[in-house]
């Protein structure tokens, strides 16, 4: 990752260099951009199913995204085909809860994959399932192994990302931005608390986003293509001067993620609908049978 700029350091994270971006370890092991991009989106919503079960913020969710779309990144990153996305899954949430002020413990993380990672739960793309998930318990010899296969990954996650694991999310940073501009006062309205619930719900979705904007822009950014898209959504009226620019934000790279978080979507219901009738491949055993497949249908 390219190092954060020097000012506003503590609102920056480190972005992915172009030579990051245009290669993968994934992709020099032999699996296509398509898969690896289903695989990740897989990974990624997998990871924020297990962070709503395991009752963690949603800060603290996107944190964890993060990690797991950095690990992957470039060639000197992880591969589906050597680090399966459901390990590396559990160990970016079991990392961004030990950061954060309210951690969760090896037992709690273990459970709640093995629960999403069952038959009756197991989709190609994971949602909240609706059964209780503290119903459902590891013996105590599989939770062994499962505890040391997630204290190493978690080993291999921070070691590959050099022990980098500062993530701003732009959340409270969009509210606060909301505010500035006027739009959402103390005493909100039913039309500003939409504006917010829409902003907030852009940058939920921009996790997802097949261009990984998350590790290709700053939060600064990502907040105000939020705010720009959501206002529009709404109906609310911002500032008629370029208003972005006191935020620190160039016109080119607004049109771009604006673009980004727009068409993120459909691209998501597409890979939905894509792999409606299997199962996207989570670990490395079913990576290495997708990708016989791939091979035998070219």
């Amino acid at each position: 990752m390219a190092p954060e700029p020097e000012r506003l350091s503590s609102l920056s994270n480190s972005l992915a260099t172009v030579e990051q971006l245009s290669n993968s370890s994934s992709n020099l092991d032999g699996i296509s951009p398509s898969l690896e991009s289903s695989i990740r989106l897989a990974g990624l919503q997998l990871t924020q199913a297990a962070g709503i079960l395991l009752r963690m913020p949603q800060e603290v969710i996107a944190q964890a995204m993060v990690l797991f779309t950095r690990f992957y990144t470039g060639p000197e990153g992880g591969s589906f085909r050597i680090n399966g996305a459901k390990d590396v899954s559990a160990a970016s949430i079991y990392i961004a809860a030990k950061l954060s002020v309210d951690p969760r413990t090896t037992r709690s993380v273990c459970n709640v994959y093995a629960f999403l990672m069952s038959g009756p739960t197991r989709k190609a793309f994971p949602d909240s399932p609706l059964n209780d998930p503290e119903s459902y318990y590891l013996s105590d010899g599989d939770y062994h192994v499962a505890r040391a296969l997630l204290l190493q990954t978690e080993t291999i996650v921070l070691r590959t990302l050099a022990f980098d694991t500062k993530v701003i999310v732009p959340h409270h940073l969009a509210l606060t931005y909301l505010q500035t501009l006027g739009v959402f006062p103390a005493v909100s309205s039913p039309e500003s608390r939409t504006l917010a619930s829409r902003t907030l719900g852009y940058l939920n979705l921009a996790l997802f986003s097949p261009q990984l904007v998350y590790i290709t822009h700053q939060p600064t950014a990502l907040a105000v293509a939020a705010i720009y898209l959501a206002a529009r959504e709404v109906g609310v009226k911002l500032p008629s001067n370029e208003w972005w620019e006191v935020f620190d934000v160039e016109r080119e790279d607004l049109g771009f993620l604006v673009v980004a978080l727009r068409s993120c979507e459909a691209w998501v219901k597409a890979e939905r609908e894509s792999w409606r009738e299997r199962s996207c491949p989570l670990t490395v055993d079913e990576v290495a049978y997708e990708s016989k497949d791939e091979l035998s249908a070219l």
